[in-house]
Protein backbone atom coordinates (compact mmCIF):
# COMPACT_ATOMS: atom_id res chain seq x y z
CA UNK A 1 0.00 0.00 0.00
CA UNK A 2 2.58 2.01 0.54
CA UNK A 3 4.03 1.71 -3.12
CA UNK A 4 0.53 3.88 -3.87
CA UNK A 5 2.02 6.93 -2.57
CA UNK A 6 4.34 7.37 -5.44
CA UNK A 7 1.76 6.95 -8.15
CA UNK A 8 -0.65 9.58 -6.51
CA UNK A 9 -0.96 11.14 -9.70
CA UNK A 10 -1.81 8.51 -11.82
CA UNK A 11 -4.82 7.77 -9.59
CA UNK A 12 -6.00 11.00 -9.04
CA UNK A 13 -6.07 11.50 -13.32
CA UNK A 14 -7.82 7.83 -13.40
CA UNK A 15 -10.56 8.75 -10.94
CA UNK A 16 -11.35 12.59 -12.43
CA UNK A 17 -11.44 11.08 -15.91
CA UNK A 18 -14.30 8.42 -14.55
CA UNK A 19 -16.02 11.85 -12.96
CA UNK A 20 -15.36 13.59 -16.39
CA UNK A 21 -17.20 10.57 -17.97
CA UNK A 22 -20.17 10.78 -15.37
CA UNK A 23 -19.97 14.17 -16.09
CA UNK A 24 -20.63 14.57 -19.71
CA UNK A 25 -23.14 11.75 -20.14
CA UNK A 26 -25.59 13.31 -17.02
CA UNK A 27 -24.90 16.52 -17.89
CA UNK A 28 -26.73 18.38 -21.34
CA UNK A 29 -23.79 20.62 -23.28
CA UNK A 30 -20.82 19.60 -20.89
CA UNK A 31 -18.15 20.44 -23.35
CA UNK A 32 -17.69 23.65 -21.50
CA UNK A 33 -17.47 22.39 -18.09
CA UNK A 34 -15.10 19.41 -18.78
CA UNK A 35 -12.88 21.33 -20.85
CA UNK A 36 -12.33 24.24 -17.93
CA UNK A 37 -12.19 21.30 -15.39
CA UNK A 38 -9.53 19.67 -17.70
CA UNK A 39 -7.48 22.58 -17.88
CA UNK A 40 -7.85 22.82 -14.02
CA UNK A 41 -7.08 19.24 -13.49
CA UNK A 42 -3.60 19.44 -15.71
CA UNK A 43 -2.35 22.44 -13.47
CA UNK A 44 -3.75 20.41 -10.02
CA UNK A 45 -1.49 17.40 -11.80
CA UNK A 46 1.07 19.51 -12.23
CA UNK A 47 1.30 21.25 -8.46
CA UNK A 48 1.06 17.19 -7.26
CA UNK A 49 3.81 15.95 -8.88
CA UNK A 50 5.96 18.82 -7.86
CA UNK A 51 4.88 18.34 -3.90
CA UNK A 52 4.57 14.46 -4.16
CA UNK A 53 7.86 12.83 -2.65
CA UNK A 54 9.94 12.79 -5.54
CA UNK A 55 12.58 10.20 -4.07
CA UNK A 56 13.88 7.34 -6.54
CA UNK A 57 12.15 4.58 -5.82
CA UNK A 58 11.51 1.31 -8.06
CA UNK A 59 7.80 0.61 -7.00
CA UNK A 60 5.38 -2.86 -7.90
CA UNK A 61 7.96 -5.27 -7.75
CA UNK A 62 10.54 -2.75 -9.64
CA UNK A 63 8.15 -2.27 -12.64
CA UNK A 64 7.74 0.98 -11.90
CA UNK A 65 10.11 3.28 -11.33
CA UNK A 66 10.28 7.03 -10.30
CA UNK A 67 12.82 9.05 -10.73
CA UNK A 68 13.92 12.59 -11.72
CA UNK A 69 13.56 11.83 -15.24
CA UNK A 70 10.26 10.45 -15.03
CA UNK A 71 8.95 13.20 -13.19
CA UNK A 72 10.63 16.09 -15.52
CA UNK A 73 8.76 14.12 -18.71
CA UNK A 74 5.54 14.28 -17.06
CA UNK A 75 5.79 17.89 -16.35
CA UNK A 76 6.68 18.61 -20.34
CA UNK A 77 3.44 16.16 -20.80
CA UNK A 78 1.46 18.49 -18.65
CA UNK A 79 2.28 21.84 -19.25
CA UNK A 80 2.35 21.07 -23.65
CA UNK A 81 -1.19 19.78 -23.05
CA UNK A 82 -2.20 22.44 -20.97
CA UNK A 83 -1.18 24.79 -23.64
CA UNK A 84 -2.33 23.16 -26.59
CA UNK A 85 -5.79 22.89 -24.73
CA UNK A 86 -5.56 26.29 -24.26
CA UNK A 87 -5.13 27.42 -27.36
CA UNK A 88 -7.23 24.96 -29.42
CA UNK A 89 -10.65 25.83 -27.73
CA UNK A 90 -12.02 28.52 -30.53
CA UNK A 91 -11.02 26.39 -33.69
CA UNK A 92 -13.06 23.40 -31.50
CA UNK A 93 -16.19 25.36 -31.33
CA UNK A 94 -15.85 26.51 -34.61
CA UNK A 95 -15.70 23.22 -36.26
CA UNK A 96 -18.31 22.44 -34.29
CA UNK A 97 -16.85 19.40 -32.44
CA UNK A 98 -17.27 20.94 -29.37
CA UNK A 99 -17.79 17.24 -27.44
CA UNK A 100 -17.26 16.34 -24.25
CA UNK A 101 -15.40 13.14 -25.45
CA UNK A 102 -12.50 15.42 -26.61
CA UNK A 103 -11.01 16.65 -23.35
CA UNK A 104 -11.77 13.52 -21.71
CA UNK A 105 -9.37 11.21 -24.57
CA UNK A 106 -6.34 13.66 -24.24
CA UNK A 107 -6.25 12.83 -20.56
CA UNK A 108 -6.74 9.18 -21.31
CA UNK A 109 -3.35 9.54 -23.62
CA UNK A 110 -1.90 11.52 -20.82
CA UNK A 111 -2.45 8.78 -18.65
CA UNK A 112 -1.01 5.92 -21.16
CA UNK A 113 2.19 8.37 -20.89
CA UNK A 114 2.49 8.43 -17.79
CA UNK A 115 2.19 5.09 -17.03
CA UNK A 116 4.76 4.45 -20.27
CA UNK A 117 7.59 7.07 -19.24
CA UNK A 118 7.43 5.25 -15.24
CA UNK A 119 7.72 1.78 -16.89
CA UNK A 120 10.68 -0.33 -15.96
CA UNK A 121 8.93 -3.80 -17.05
CA UNK A 122 7.91 -4.65 -20.75
CA UNK A 123 4.64 -5.43 -19.63
CA UNK A 124 3.98 -2.07 -18.22
CA UNK A 125 5.52 0.18 -20.98
CA UNK A 126 3.56 -1.88 -23.58
CA UNK A 127 0.14 -1.48 -20.94
CA UNK A 128 0.91 2.46 -21.34
CA UNK A 129 1.40 2.44 -25.02
CA UNK A 130 -1.59 0.97 -26.35
CA UNK A 131 -3.41 3.16 -23.30
CA UNK A 132 -1.90 5.94 -25.44
CA UNK A 133 -1.89 4.63 -29.05
CA UNK A 134 -6.22 3.94 -28.57
CA UNK A 135 -6.39 7.85 -27.44
CA UNK A 136 -4.67 8.58 -30.40
CA UNK A 137 -6.19 6.64 -32.59
CA UNK A 138 -10.00 8.35 -31.71
CA UNK A 139 -8.44 11.96 -31.88
CA UNK A 140 -7.13 11.41 -35.00
CA UNK A 141 -11.06 10.57 -36.48
CA UNK A 142 -12.76 13.02 -34.27
CA UNK A 143 -13.84 14.73 -36.50
CA UNK A 144 -16.47 12.19 -37.66
CA UNK A 145 -18.12 14.27 -40.38
CA UNK A 146 -15.08 15.12 -42.30
CA UNK A 147 -13.86 12.16 -44.55
CA UNK A 148 -9.92 13.63 -44.38
CA UNK A 149 -10.38 12.92 -40.24
CA UNK A 150 -11.98 9.59 -40.57
CA UNK A 151 -9.20 8.63 -43.37
CA UNK A 152 -6.35 9.75 -41.10
CA UNK A 153 -7.57 7.75 -38.36
CA UNK A 154 -7.62 4.60 -40.61
CA UNK A 155 -4.29 5.30 -41.78
CA UNK A 156 -2.82 6.18 -38.35
CA UNK A 157 -4.84 2.93 -36.71
CA UNK A 158 -4.05 0.49 -39.08
CA UNK A 159 -0.02 1.68 -39.75
CA UNK A 160 0.20 2.12 -36.05
CA UNK A 161 -1.12 -1.70 -34.85
CA UNK A 162 0.95 -2.74 -37.19
CA UNK A 163 3.97 -1.27 -35.75
CA UNK A 164 2.37 -2.29 -32.24
CA UNK A 165 2.57 -6.02 -33.27
CA UNK A 166 5.99 -6.14 -34.08
CA UNK A 167 7.38 -3.93 -30.74
CA UNK A 168 5.03 -6.71 -29.02
CA UNK A 169 6.70 -9.50 -30.88
CA UNK A 170 10.17 -8.17 -30.04
CA UNK A 171 9.15 -7.70 -26.51
CA UNK A 172 8.04 -11.29 -26.57
CA UNK A 173 11.72 -12.20 -28.21
CA UNK A 174 13.80 -10.34 -25.08
CA UNK A 175 11.59 -11.57 -22.51
CA UNK A 176 11.95 -15.33 -24.20
CA UNK A 177 15.85 -14.67 -24.52
CA UNK A 178 16.26 -12.76 -21.50
CA UNK A 179 14.07 -14.68 -19.28
CA UNK A 180 12.66 -11.46 -17.41
CA UNK A 181 10.77 -8.43 -18.70
CA UNK A 182 12.18 -6.19 -15.61
CA UNK A 183 15.05 -3.86 -17.47
CA UNK A 184 17.54 -3.96 -15.23
CA UNK A 185 17.50 -8.11 -15.50
CA UNK A 186 17.28 -7.45 -19.28
CA UNK A 187 20.32 -5.52 -19.04
CA UNK A 188 22.46 -7.49 -17.22
CA UNK A 189 21.58 -10.75 -19.29
CA UNK A 190 22.59 -8.27 -22.53
CA UNK A 191 26.48 -8.31 -21.14
CA UNK A 192 26.70 -11.61 -22.86
CA UNK A 193 26.39 -11.67 -26.34
CA UNK A 194 22.87 -12.69 -27.31
CA UNK A 195 21.33 -12.74 -30.49
CA UNK A 196 17.91 -13.24 -29.45
CA UNK A 197 17.77 -10.11 -27.29
CA UNK A 198 19.30 -8.22 -30.36
CA UNK A 199 16.92 -9.30 -32.63
CA UNK A 200 14.13 -8.46 -30.04
CA UNK A 201 15.77 -4.94 -29.73
CA UNK A 202 15.80 -4.25 -33.54
CA UNK A 203 12.13 -5.04 -33.24
CA UNK A 204 11.27 -2.57 -30.36
CA UNK A 205 13.55 -0.04 -32.08
CA UNK A 206 11.09 -0.26 -35.16
CA UNK A 207 7.92 0.37 -32.78
CA UNK A 208 9.50 2.94 -30.95
CA UNK A 209 10.77 4.54 -34.21
CA UNK A 210 7.11 4.79 -35.87
CA UNK A 211 5.62 6.47 -32.55
CA UNK A 212 8.02 9.08 -33.14
CA UNK A 213 7.81 9.14 -36.76
CA UNK A 214 11.43 9.01 -38.01
CA UNK A 215 12.63 7.78 -41.24
CA UNK A 216 11.87 4.76 -42.46
CA UNK A 217 8.87 4.50 -40.41
CA UNK A 218 7.31 7.99 -40.84
CA UNK A 219 5.16 7.51 -43.98
CA UNK A 220 1.88 7.92 -41.91
CA UNK A 221 2.72 11.31 -40.74
CA UNK A 222 2.02 13.95 -43.35
CA UNK A 223 -1.24 12.17 -44.30
CA UNK A 224 -2.48 12.15 -40.51
CA UNK A 225 -1.27 15.50 -39.84
CA UNK A 226 -3.55 17.12 -42.80
CA UNK A 227 -6.40 14.73 -42.58
CA UNK A 228 -6.33 15.52 -38.67
CA UNK A 229 -8.50 18.30 -37.01
CA UNK A 230 -5.58 21.05 -36.81
CA UNK A 231 -6.30 21.29 -32.89
CA UNK A 232 -5.66 17.23 -33.07
CA UNK A 233 -2.32 18.26 -35.23
CA UNK A 234 -1.03 20.37 -32.75
CA UNK A 235 -0.83 17.85 -30.02
CA UNK A 236 -0.31 14.83 -32.27
CA UNK A 237 3.04 16.86 -32.77
CA UNK A 238 4.19 17.43 -29.44
CA UNK A 239 2.80 15.58 -26.68
CA UNK A 240 3.26 11.81 -27.82
CA UNK A 241 6.60 12.66 -29.62
CA UNK A 242 7.59 14.21 -25.65
CA UNK A 243 6.71 10.37 -24.40
CA UNK A 244 8.13 8.45 -27.06
CA UNK A 245 11.82 10.16 -26.55
CA UNK A 246 11.51 9.44 -22.86
CA UNK A 247 10.61 5.99 -23.42
CA UNK A 248 13.56 5.56 -26.51
CA UNK A 249 15.80 7.28 -23.76
CA UNK A 250 15.07 4.39 -21.06
CA UNK A 251 15.65 1.53 -23.34
CA UNK A 252 18.66 2.67 -24.71
CA UNK A 253 19.80 3.86 -21.31
CA UNK A 254 18.77 0.90 -19.10
CA UNK A 255 17.86 -2.75 -20.54
CA UNK A 256 20.01 -1.93 -24.07
CA UNK A 257 22.99 0.00 -22.81
CA UNK A 258 24.88 -3.12 -22.82
CA UNK A 259 24.72 -3.53 -26.67
CA UNK A 260 25.57 -0.21 -27.78
CA UNK A 261 27.63 -1.39 -30.65
CA UNK A 262 24.21 -3.15 -31.57
CA UNK A 263 22.09 -0.21 -31.62
CA UNK A 264 24.01 2.87 -32.22
CA UNK A 265 24.71 2.41 -36.02
CA UNK A 266 21.08 2.15 -36.46
CA UNK A 267 20.19 5.26 -34.98
CA UNK A 268 22.86 7.18 -36.79
CA UNK A 269 21.10 5.88 -39.36
CA UNK A 270 18.25 7.08 -39.02
CA UNK A 271 18.76 10.41 -37.23
CA UNK A 272 20.90 11.32 -40.40
CA UNK A 273 18.14 9.71 -42.72
CA UNK A 274 15.04 11.68 -40.55
CA UNK A 275 17.07 15.19 -40.90
CA UNK A 276 17.95 14.54 -44.50
CA UNK A 277 14.23 13.84 -46.20
CA UNK A 278 12.43 16.24 -42.89
CA UNK A 279 14.48 18.95 -44.95
CA UNK A 280 14.13 17.65 -48.65
CA UNK A 281 10.36 16.97 -48.42
CA UNK A 282 9.11 20.01 -46.48
CA UNK A 283 10.12 21.97 -49.54
CA UNK A 284 7.52 20.60 -51.79
CA UNK A 285 4.68 21.03 -49.49
CA UNK A 286 1.80 23.50 -50.36
CA UNK A 287 -0.14 22.49 -47.43
CA UNK A 288 1.11 24.36 -43.51
CA UNK A 289 0.20 20.85 -41.86
CA UNK A 290 1.97 18.60 -44.20
CA UNK A 291 4.83 21.18 -43.93
CA UNK A 292 4.76 21.07 -39.93
CA UNK A 293 4.41 16.98 -40.49
CA UNK A 294 8.05 17.13 -42.47
CA UNK A 295 9.59 19.84 -39.71
CA UNK A 296 8.38 17.12 -37.35
CA UNK A 297 10.45 14.63 -38.53
CA UNK A 298 13.58 16.36 -39.27
CA UNK A 299 13.59 17.33 -35.69
CA UNK A 300 12.36 14.01 -34.38
CA UNK A 301 16.24 13.50 -36.25
CA UNK A 302 18.18 15.78 -34.12
CA UNK A 303 16.28 14.83 -31.31
CA UNK A 304 17.28 10.81 -32.14
CA UNK A 305 21.24 12.44 -31.84
CA UNK A 306 21.45 12.52 -28.51
CA UNK A 307 20.33 9.34 -27.79
CA UNK A 308 22.49 7.64 -30.92
CA UNK A 309 25.81 9.27 -28.72
CA UNK A 310 24.76 6.39 -26.36
CA UNK A 311 25.80 8.50 -23.31
CA UNK A 312 24.32 10.53 -20.42
CA UNK A 313 25.28 13.74 -21.85
CA UNK A 314 23.47 12.79 -25.08
CA UNK A 315 20.47 11.84 -23.05
CA UNK A 316 20.37 14.89 -21.42
CA UNK A 317 21.03 17.15 -24.49
CA UNK A 318 17.67 15.47 -26.52
CA UNK A 319 15.65 16.30 -23.34
CA UNK A 320 16.86 19.91 -23.68
CA UNK A 321 15.85 19.93 -27.32
CA UNK A 322 12.60 18.31 -26.42
CA UNK A 323 11.91 21.37 -24.39
CA UNK A 324 12.94 24.08 -26.97
CA UNK A 325 10.82 21.97 -29.43
CA UNK A 326 7.59 21.63 -27.83
CA UNK A 327 8.19 25.52 -27.30
CA UNK A 328 8.72 26.08 -30.89
CA UNK A 329 5.87 23.96 -31.94
CA UNK A 330 3.28 25.36 -29.08
CA UNK A 331 3.90 28.66 -31.05
CA UNK A 332 3.79 27.44 -34.32
CA UNK A 333 0.33 26.07 -34.05
CA UNK A 334 -0.99 28.89 -32.12
CA UNK A 335 -0.66 30.92 -35.15
CA UNK A 336 -2.32 28.60 -37.33
CA UNK A 337 -5.21 28.67 -35.16
CA UNK A 338 -5.14 31.97 -35.09
CA UNK A 339 -5.10 32.73 -39.01
CA UNK A 340 -8.43 32.65 -40.95
CA UNK A 341 -9.48 33.74 -44.20
CA UNK A 342 -13.02 34.45 -45.44
CA UNK A 343 -14.48 32.97 -42.61
CA UNK A 344 -12.34 29.70 -42.28
CA UNK A 345 -8.93 28.63 -41.27
CA UNK A 346 -5.89 28.45 -43.30
CA UNK A 347 -4.66 25.54 -44.51
CA UNK A 348 -2.63 26.06 -47.64
CA UNK A 349 0.60 28.16 -47.51
CA UNK A 350 -0.46 30.22 -51.05
CA UNK A 351 -3.42 31.48 -48.54
CA UNK A 352 -1.19 33.43 -46.24
CA UNK A 353 -0.81 35.84 -49.06
CA UNK A 354 -1.18 39.53 -47.66
CA UNK A 355 -1.49 38.09 -43.60
CA UNK A 356 1.52 40.25 -42.78
CA UNK A 357 -0.92 43.55 -43.69
CA UNK A 358 -3.78 42.37 -42.07
CA UNK A 359 -1.92 40.79 -38.82
CA UNK A 360 1.41 42.17 -38.52
CA UNK A 361 2.16 41.03 -35.29
CA UNK A 362 1.13 37.51 -35.51
CA UNK A 363 2.47 37.27 -38.92
CA UNK A 364 5.92 38.57 -37.25
CA UNK A 365 5.79 35.90 -34.52
CA UNK A 366 5.07 33.33 -36.94
CA UNK A 367 8.22 34.53 -38.86
CA UNK A 368 10.46 34.50 -35.35
CA UNK A 369 8.80 30.49 -34.27
CA UNK A 370 9.54 29.41 -38.12
CA UNK A 371 13.15 30.88 -38.29
CA UNK A 372 13.34 29.07 -34.36
CA UNK A 373 12.15 25.84 -36.37
CA UNK A 374 14.40 26.13 -38.87
CA UNK A 375 17.33 26.61 -36.69
CA UNK A 376 18.26 30.21 -37.41
CA UNK A 377 20.37 32.25 -35.12
CA UNK A 378 20.24 33.46 -32.83
CA UNK A 379 17.07 31.55 -31.62
CA UNK A 380 16.50 28.70 -29.65
CA UNK A 381 16.15 26.46 -32.37
CA UNK A 382 19.80 27.44 -32.86
CA UNK A 383 20.69 26.92 -29.86
CA UNK A 384 19.46 23.39 -28.97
Amino acid sequence: MLDLNFIIPEIFLTLSILVFVLIGVFVKNSFEIIYKLSLFLIFLLIVIIFSNNNEYSKIFNESISIDMFSIYSKILILISTFFILFISKRYIIDIKNNKFEYPVIVLLSILGMFIMVSSNDLIVFYLGLELQSLALYILASIDRDNIKSSEAGIKYFVLSALSSGLLLYGCSLVYGFAGSTNFETISNNTQAFNVGIIFGMVFILVGLAFKVSVVPFHMWTPDVYQGAPTSVTSFFSVVPKIAGMAIFIKFMYVPFREILDQWQYILVFMSIASMILGAVGAMAQKNIKRLMAYSSIGHMGYALAGIASGTENGFKSTLVYISIYLVMNIGAFGCILLMKRDGKYIEEINQLSGVSKNHPLMSLGFLIILFSLAGIPPLAGFFC
